[in-house]
């Protein structure tokens, strides 16, 4: 998930489908995008990142607790 790049979406005010449009991406890439389900290509990162003029690094920063969740479900054990 790219958690700072649903930061810059919502200080912007900007909607998702409304970026989308301004960058003619389809809504359902960038949404897969947003989420990290899916990696932008370059050209994708530097538009997204200009068009909310933020700094590209920062917006596609990995959201390391969500990669763990993500690679290591939880097995119903608790820790204590």
């Amino acid at each position: 998930m790219y958690t700072n790049l649903k930061i810059a979406l919502w200080r912007s005010g900007i909607h998702q489908n409304r970026l989308a449009h301004a960058l003619q991406l389809d809504e359902a890439i960038l949404s897969r995008i947003v989420n990290g389900l899916r990696e932008p290509t370059p050209d994708q990162r530097n538009k997204i990142a200009i068009y909310l003029k933020a700094d590209e690094q920062w917006l596609f920063a990995r959201d390391v607790e969500f990669l763990k969740r993500r690679s290591n479900p939880a097995d119903g054990s608790q820790e204590d």
